[in-house]
């Protein structure tokens, strides 16, 4: 009896929290975001500040830091976008031809004419305004989002020595060394987790640029950073951003070699992030294994949308490590972590190790 009555006060506990999650939204992704920035950036900032530079100042240069590379990665993709507006008359010509096509194949097989397809367009028109309505809205939601994940990553920043005594204070006094050093490893391993994910989607950037000029794509370095971009959704966003590149080049009459060096190209990028940047760079000791990623990334979309497919992984990866180093959760890191196995690589690949190394 006392076994249901636990689970079952697990079970409302678990509700409690999600439906939390939920209905906090608007506050807890930009502070979420701005935690995991503060994360990034927090080896960076405590080196200055063992130069004599005082911590505001410090956390100002972090601060410009972080803006200035925003800023720069949306130059760059604008101005590998404004050379796709080039092509966007031969694109729209494109769609309009496969438009009157699919016209005609549902006029022979469904008996609709043009006259009443248009039509049922029209009828259509409400709804693109209110969806056009609340993009504006969306865009106005992701510009205070933005504002407020700096603000919570210059506070955080400020203020992780106090954060960190408040944490303290909560624990019992006899527990207070464990928990220090529980909130020790798991900001290193955080940090570290997340400094491995910045550079090997530096690394994807690099390799994909390399492979797409070499195959002859156009904008190769616009693909590149969205491939590599999409590396934060594990599976699926790298075969998306490879996807939207074979159907934009075939689109543009590219032959069958070209559409082949694509595929070929993410198949080599695959292979080394998976065998020398991943074991290299993360480390088996913040690896998801491929059951839980999928389970993350389709709770982070129910509970937080877009936003939250972008930070499922990472904080699922913290909670990995905060399950690790408490003894009571341990059983819940090692579900969630990868299955351990004593295979071995190839000798090429210790090779291509040591030379990253």
């Amino acid at each position: 009896m006392n076994d249901s009555a636990a689970l079952i006060k697990k079970l409302i506990l678990i509700f409690l929290v999600v439906a939390g999650l939920y209905l906090a939204e608007e506050f807890l992704i930009p502070l979420c975001l701005g935690g995991l920035l503060a994360a990034l950036f927090l080896p960076f900032c405590k080196w200055m500040e063992t130069k004599k530079i005082p911590k505001i100042l410090a956390v100002f240069i972090c601060l410009l830091v972080l803006l200035s590379a925003i800023i720069g990665l949306l130059m760059l993709l604008s101005w590998q976008v404004s050379k796709l507006t080039g092509d966007l008359t031969f694109l729209k010509q494109k769609a309009i031809d496969s438009f009157d096509k699919i016209q005609l194949y549902i006029f022979h097989h469904f008996g609709i004419s043009a006259s009443a397809q248009s039509q049922l367009i029209k009828d259509q028109q409400t709804t693109f305004t209110g969806f056009v309505e609340s993009l504006f809205g969306s865009m106005k939601n992701i510009f205070s989002g933005f504002i407020l994940t700096v603000v919570y990553f210059f506070l955080l920043l400020y203020y992780r020595s106090h954060i960190k005594n408040f944490m303290l204070k909560l624990a019992p006094a006899s527990k207070r060394e464990e928990t220090e050093h529980v909130i020790y490893s798991a900001a290193k391993v955080s940090t570290q987790y997340l400094q491995g994910l910045s550079k090997m989607i530096v690394c994807l950037w690099i390799m994909y640029s390399i492979g797409f000029s070499i195959v002859g794509v156009d904008n190769a370095i616009f693909f590149a950073v969205l491939c590599g971009l999409l590396e934060i959704v594990p599976f699926i966003g790298n075969l998306t951003g490879t996807s939207i590149t074979v159907l934009v080049a075939a689109a543009h009459g590219a032959s069958l070699a070209m559409l082949g060096g694509i595929v070929i190209t993410y198949g080599v990028v695959q292979f080394i992030q998976g065998w020398v940047l991943e074991p290299l760079i993360l480390g088996p000791h913040v690896k998801i294994n491929p059951l839980f990623t999928i389970l993350a990334l389709v709770i982070g979309e129910i509970i937080w949308g877009i936003p939250g497919i972008v930070l499922a992984i990472p904080l699922t990866a913290i909670l990995k490590i905060i399950c690790d180093h408490i003894e009571s959760m341990k059983p819940y890191g090692f579900l969630i972590g990868e299955i351990e196995t004593n295979h071995t690589p190839p000798k090429f690949i210790s090779k291509i190790k040591s030379w990253f190394t």
